[in-house]
């Protein structure tokens, strides 16, 4: 069980009642309050994944799910002000930024806030509930953070020519957990490794080095609020 809850979250929606009742889900339904509609599901064999193009290379089942064609669509009202998301691990237990790298990508991003009206938001995703997680996702033009599951939430982003999700690594280390699933979602990626950043075609291998899973991986927040602007400064009929 992932610390956000998604699976019980989302599980049920889909499913009947007789067909998935575990005390958890039925607990999670009822903390629901309200109906959900997800337009799309998929039901994927774990076995047969293993067996198809995308698993060697990502190790992750689900990889061959999001490779289908087709894009979801979310009743969330965009509005016109562009939102940068931070999905803050700071309070989490393991992969945290450095204490001050992570104090000065605040800082920058504030900047863009004071400068160009960018809304910032700066969260911990388990802090909030389901409900106000997907309204933010829905709203978020950017969402970035240290890989982890807090970046689940990108699932709820609306895809368009801004739409992003950076995410943090130690340096040399990489997943592809979000990596396809945001490029699956039509949006752009790029990973950071300090000062450094990467996106598609030249990805790095997986890879993960000492230090990935720690609490001292460094950022250099200048460089992440450089991106931003380069990626919100886009016209809106440029390709990602």
């Amino acid at each position: 069980m992932d610390r956000l809850r998604f699976p019980p979250y989302v599980v049920p929606v889909p499913s009947p009642p007789q067909l998935l009742n575990t005390p958890q889900i039925g607990k999670t339904g009822r903390m629901m309050g309200r109906p959900v509609i997800l337009d799309r599901v998929i039901f994927s064999d774990r076995a047969a994944a293993m067996t198809g193009d995308a698993f060697p290379n990502t190790r992750r089942p689900a990889s061959e799910a999001f490779a289908l064609p087709g894009k979801r669509a979310l009743d969330f009202d965009e509005g016109s002000k562009h939102v940068i998301t931070y999905v803050s691990r700071q309070e989490w237990g393991r992969r945290k930024l450095i204490l001050e790298d992570h104090e000065k990508l605040v800082q920058e991003l504030y900047k863009l806030r004071d400068q160009h009206g960018v809304e910032v938001n700066v969260v911990s995703m388990d802090k909030l509930s389901h409900a106000e997680q997907f309204r933010l996702a829905g709203r978020t033009t950017i969402m970035m953070g240290v890989h982890g599951n807090g970046l689940t939430s990108l699932l709820w982003m609306k895809p368009s020519q801004k739409s992003t999700v950076i995410e943090f690594f130690y340096p040399g280390g990489f997943a592809h957990d979000y990596e396809y699933t945001t490029i699956a979602l039509g949006k752009a990626y790029y990973g950071v490794w300090n000062d450094e950043t990467f996106t598609h075609p030249d990805m790095p291998p997986v890879k993960y080095p000492d230090g990935f899973q720690g609490n001292s991986i460094p950022l250099n927040g200048e460089v992440v609020a450089k991106l931003c602007r380069e990626r919100l400064q886009l016209p809106a009929s440029t390709e990602h």
